[in-house]
């Protein structure tokens, strides 16, 4: 009898401590969300340079309004840039949030590119040094298949002053930003890489070097 006692003790307990989590969120969700917020106003995507270092812009990505409807960014930028000499090819994706309150959000690759068909075939982190920064970023890799084909996405979030890896994190923030700064707005940053030959290591370097040479640029378009 006194261990069933303990068992329901225990569960009391654990039922008490979920509900004041929920509770706790709760809280933070209203005060995160009420009151007036700082909204800012970016630079347009569409001016950001067509050349970083060896790497120039050589097309244009159309999205189709069907695709703008569903994501609901307020910019979006696509282009496909190649690496002058190696040949390599990137395609940078921007999508950028002035705010978060009304149910805009950034889609998580991890979520709409097999959507599209796409198939995962592998899932891991890296840390990427930037020229110029004291300590790396650390972005999400993520290698997928279709059909015949085959690319390494890396993609993160950024925010005010972060560079953020995890969607869990990315929603953490948005809250403590919310708060603290009166601020939702954030981005999705996107770069594939397609893989030829097999080569994933090379096509990885590519998407590596690609980032280390617009990361610093690209940042001047979202907001501070």
């Amino acid at each position: 009898m006194p261990e069933a006692n303990t068992n329901r003790g225990f569960l009391r307990n654990r039922h008490a401590l979920v509900l004041s989590l929920a509770l706790m969120a709760q809280t933070l969700l209203f005060y995160a969300f009420s009151g007036t917020e700082d909204v800012p106003v970016p630079r347009p995507l569409n001016q950001t340079p067509v050349q970083f270092g060896d790497w120039k812009m050589t097309a244009e990505g159309v999205i189709e309004q069907e695709v703008r409807d569903v994501l609901r960014a307020d910019d979006i930028v696509s282009r496909v840039y190649t690496q002058g000499g190696a040949g390599r090819v990137a395609s940078l994706f921007v999508a950028y949030f002035k705010s978060q309150r009304t149910g805009q959000a950034p889609h998580s690759p991890k979520n709409c590119m097999p959507g599209a068909g796409w198939v995962p075939s592998a899932s891991d982190a890296l840390r990427i040094p930037i020229p110029g920064m004291a300590a790396p970023i650390e972005v999400n890799r993520y290698v997928v298949t279709k059909g015949y084909e085959k690319s390494v996405v890396i993609y993160w979030y950024q925010t005010r002053d972060r560079v953020i890896a995890s969607e869990f994190e990315a929603k953490f923030y948005l809250v403590v930003d919310s708060i603290r700064r009166h601020r939702s707005d954030t981005a999705l940053i996107r770069v594939v890489s397609p893989v030829f030959n097999d080569d994933e290591a090379g096509a990885t370097k590519a998407a590596v070097e690609f980032v280390q040479s617009f990361f610093v640029p690209l940042s001047q378009f979202l907001p501070s």
